[in-house]
């Protein structure tokens, strides 16, 4: 007979070990892309397999492999916490070259994907302090990338505003910030957005940025800028853009959507002491970091042919299948049907408004996953906002990756206007 045991969990515990939206997230895609081959993975954030950047990986293995000793030392050395110092000094001098950055590698750190990244940041920045002041992170624009939410290993540190919207002719709208509600007070530790902004596409302009730059340096904390699919890698956006940093910044990078998702490789630019608390909690909680996607980037960083490839390659191509997949959705929905595209700025994801949705975006994912088609409920991505807040506009999204095969992606799109039309026909019955 075996005897089951079990313990009460901590706070930090019942935070990560009860589920949560991007642990379901994962799930599905786990299990999508495992699977028999008969779901439609619409939901996820994995990139599409580029065969120019897939012949550029094979070809740096192939580099390494045929270098003595390369190889063994990659993957059988431990490398220091804060990430490999030549692939740190690459970065800092791509960066200084490039849009005269003022920085060294000691203004790098490297951390085991971007999302561990944020999960550093955002608990040493926010959160419980001695003084018995808890410290928030503002999120100027909602929605917001759903891999935040959960993060805190104690009390809820995220404080939301959420976006204005215009509507833009009939089926298109855009998120813009309120910038009239956006106050500060004593407890706002840091400000932070994606860009593009994960789950909508949303690129904010230079202007904005600079706007909330200039609010941050004001109140005295960091603007921190999830750059996952921004530029100048993977430069998965659809409009011109300037990065920009400073030490009261804190920008962050992957070597995900480029390409490589498997290799687990964050990147943190920030001042020298907070990447410096990057690598000490690096050291605690994992030793060091994946040695592979380093080894293979730094002679393209160094040449300076991830530009290349992210301005050539890469981005046309998103914006190629984001072109496409607008066009399948305003196919197969019904013209007089209340939906609306989030304008396609950037990103891997079309983000869709089905305003006055009879049922919530939870039940519809259910309804299209025995369907066999995956998507992502809008209701994870909206978080931080107060209690008091009932937005209806929350339960009315849905956020849609074009980055599979085409037919699938079609497929999914046709089951996905089949469902919603029914949806607002049933309503309409009763």
């Amino acid at each position: 007979m075996i005897t089951r045991m079990s313990w009460e969990l901590s706070v930090f515990g019942k935070n990560l070990c009860e589920g949560s939206g991007i642990s379901d997230l994962m799930d599905d895609l786990g299990e999508a892309l495992a699977g028999p081959g008969d779901v439609m993975m619409l939901g996820g954030g994995q990139p599409a397999n580029l065969p120019e950047m897939e012949a550029i990986w094979r070809r740096r293995m192939e580099e390494i492999m045929s270098e003595p000793r390369q190889l063994e030392k990659m993957l059988g050395h431990y490398d220091v916490p804060a990430g490999n110092e030549a692939f740190r000094v690459s970065l800092a001098s791509l960066f200084q070259r490039e849009f005269g950055w003022n920085l060294t590698h000691e203004n790098i750190a490297v951390t085991m994907g971007g999302q561990t990244a944020f999960f550093f940041l955002f608990n040493a920045l926010a959160g419980l302090f001695p003084s018995g002041d808890q410290g928030k992170i503002l999120l100027p624009i909602l929605p917001e990338y759903i891999g935040y939410a959960d993060q805190s290993v104690g009390c809820d540190f995220f404080e939301a505003i959420p976006a204005q919207i215009q509507k833009i002719e009939q089926h298109e709208f855009k998120y813009l910030i309120d910038f009239d509600a956006l106050e500060l007070n004593r407890n706002h530790v840091a400000i932070c957005v994606s860009r593009p902004t994960n789950p909508s596409g949303n690129v904010l302009t230079d202007a904005e940025i600079e706007r909330l730059r200039a609010i941050a340096k004001r109140n005295k904390i960091p603007l921190i800028i999830d750059n996952a699919y921004g530029a100048p890698f993977p430069n998965i956006i659809f409009s011109e853009v300037t990065p920009v940093w400073d030490e009261e910044m804190i920008l962050t990078l992957s070597l995900s959507k480029i390409g490589l998702p498997g290799t687990r490789t964050g990147i943190v630019v920030a001042s020298k002491e907070v990447c410096r608390q990057i690598s000490s909690m690096t050291s605690i909680v994992g030793l060091t970091n994946s040695n592979i996607g380093q080894e293979i980037m730094t002679p393209l960083i160094e040449s300076g042919e991830v530009l290349t490839l992210s301005k050539k390659v890469v981005r046309p191509f998103y914006e190629e299948r984001s072109k496409l997949a607008q066009s399948w959705f305003h196919q197969e929905f019904p013209d007089d049907l209340p939906y609306r595209i989030h304008r396609s700025e950037g990103a891997l994801f079309l983000w869709i408004w089905f305003e006055g949705l009879p049922i919530s975006t939870k039940e519809l994912y259910q309804r299209l996953k025995k369907r066999g088609v995956l998507i992502v409920p809008g209701e994870y991505f909206f978080f931080g906002l107060p209690k008091e807040i009932d937005w209806p506009h929350v339960r009315e999204c849905i956020r849609v990756s074009y980055t599979m095969d085409p037919q699938v992606v079609r497929e999914g799109i046709k089951i996905i206007a089949q469902e919603v039309v029914s949806c607002y026909r049933e309503s309409l019955a009763c």
